[in-house]
């Protein structure tokens, strides 16, 4: 999940400040080709029309298929996890609302069950997706967790009345919403939540908060972009903050809920996304229209599902953005021990300290072939909790993995997620154990122990200069 990328500047680009209003009106100048497109799809799909069987029909149709999708505007995706199998059972699952804030919804999938399993706040990235992009996650999840995630809403749906979203509110609303779980808690921040997720948690261990959760999984997050580079830090670096305000930022149309609250477009984000892979997309989109044409349908479904999914992005608060860019990539505040949340009620600047933290276990997770968060960022955690015990931190480094894979796919099934599950319920003993039909399916698993000389920066720098180039920095700050 990218979250800083962009290409050009407005004064590098010729944009101006109505590239919002101008894409708004791109989209609609196009909506008579997007039907007429679909309007001759349906004609040639159609298997009463005798040319849908014949090649050049089906050339056709596909045609006018690739530029409807093309044309579209993907809204937001449902989780549809209506069900999950536990020992072999059919298991009814309903999709419930527990918190809703202007920004963000707590949702909670309920299943049907007497089991007393451990309770999972999955942290989804506020990152241009929808947090249905982890709904591959929460599947895997459900048969042996009672999942909480949080629902974060597109800026441009939020009315100007209900203020302002930074990384302090982000903040404030994980403790909320852990301080209503309770102390039982495990907690799972997938990418760019692992900064606030480490940050509201170290809060809580100074504050000595009864409600500190057992456990939290941090997963290919940018807790110390200074120990290896991508494309995406490397951006950040070497723009100043000012570029980002004037560059990517632009004032939602009159005619949405959030009119004149400033953002980063969803659009310009999927911009970004499809810009670091563009020869895989373009691939991708060619394959998809050689399957539509030879009619199968079952890799043409499997396209359509991932990109529905893929290209449904959402508007991110401007304030958040400039402050997680300008924190988090350029001034490295909290693995430089200077980090500070800004207490809503007080106004007061606290001091964000991982080393307070004593109680929650920690395991971090990394992917070989991240190219969003390299290897080692996500790490450094485990040497700012330097107060936490030995027996409570863990890490587990998969190979062959890329961004999406830690936490979506095969690799996050059957490697990643039994990890996952083996270390949540190593510090949550009480619950029900994990049905022997279900063991038979997805083995258990368990993560390694954090070893510095293996997993610290210094070893992980090492590896990184002989083994990912591209990724080194000569020096860290």
């Amino acid at each position: 999940m990218l979250f800083i990328k962009c290409k050009k500047s407005t004064e590098e680009s010729g944009e101006t400040s109505m590239l919002y209003h101008l894409h708004e009106l791109q989209h609609a100048l196009s909506t008579p080709m997007r039907l007429q497109a679909e309007l001759m799809r349906s004609a040639f799909q159609n298997p009463w029309n005798p040319m849908s069987h014949t090649q050049a029909g089906r050339k056709i149709a596909a045609s006018a298929e690739m530029i409807e999708r093309a044309t579209r505007r993907f809204g937001r995706p449902n989780f549809e996890l209506n069900e999950t199998r536990i020992d072999g059972r059919k298991v009814e699952v309903v999709e419930e609302t527990i918190v809703e804030k202007p920004f963000c919804r707590l949702l909670n999938f309920q299943r049907k069950t007497k089991r007393k399993d451990p309770t999972v706040l999955l942290v989804a990235p506020m990152s241009g997706h929808y947090a249905t992009l982890l709904r591959g996650t929460v599947e895997s999840l459900l048969p042996h967790h009672n999942v909480y995630v949080t629902d974060w809403e597109d800026t441009r749906q939020v009315a100007m009345k209900d203020g302002e979203f930074s990384l302090d509110t982000y903040i404030t609303y994980l403790r909320e919403f852990m301080s209503l779980l309770g102390p039982q808690t495990h907690l799972i921040g997938v990418c760019q939540p692992v900064v606030p997720v480490l940050a509201a948690v170290s809060l809580m261990a100074s504050e000595d908060d009864p409600n500190q959760p057992l456990s939290m999984t941090l997963m290919g997050g940018p807790i110390d972009t200074r120990v290896s580079k991508t494309e995406v830090t490397e951006l950040a670096e070497t723009r100043p903050l000012k570029w980002f305000e004037q560059s990517v930022l632009y004032d939602v149309p009159f005619y949405y809920p959030g009119a004149h609250r400033k953002v980063y477009p969803g659009f310009l984000q999927l911009g970004g996304f499809m810009s670091m892979n563009l020869d895989r997309h373009v691939g991708s989109f060619m394959k998809f229209y050689s399957h539509l044409v030879e009619g199968d349908g079952d890799s043409a479904d499997a396209h359509r599902k991932f990109y529905n999914e893929y290209l449904s992005v959402m508007d991110i608060p401007a304030e958040f953005y400039l402050q997680t860019v300008e924190t988090v990539f350029q001034r490295h505040l909290l693995p430089r021990g200077l980090m500070k949340w800004r207490d809503p009620l007080s106004g007061e600047l606290v001091d964000v300290a991982p080393k307070d933290i004593q109680r929650t276990a920690l395991l971090t997770i990394e992917g070989e072939l991240d190219d969003i968060s390299a290897r080692g960022q996500t790490t450094a955690a485990h040497e700012l909790c330097y107060s936490l015990p030995q027996s409570k931190q863990y890490h587990h480094f998969q190979e062959e993995c890329g961004h999406y894979g830690i936490f979506n796919g095969r690799r996050w099934r059957e490697q990643i997620m039994p990890r996952v599950r083996h270390f949540i319920r190593e510090f949550d003993p009480k619950v029900d154990p994990i049905p022997k039909k279900d063991l038979a399916k997805v083995p258990d698993l368990s993560p390694p122990r954090y070893n510095r000389d293996t997993h610290g920066v210094a070893a992980v720098r090492r590896w990184v200069k002989e083994n990912r180039a591209e990724n080194y920095k000569e020096t860290i700050d």
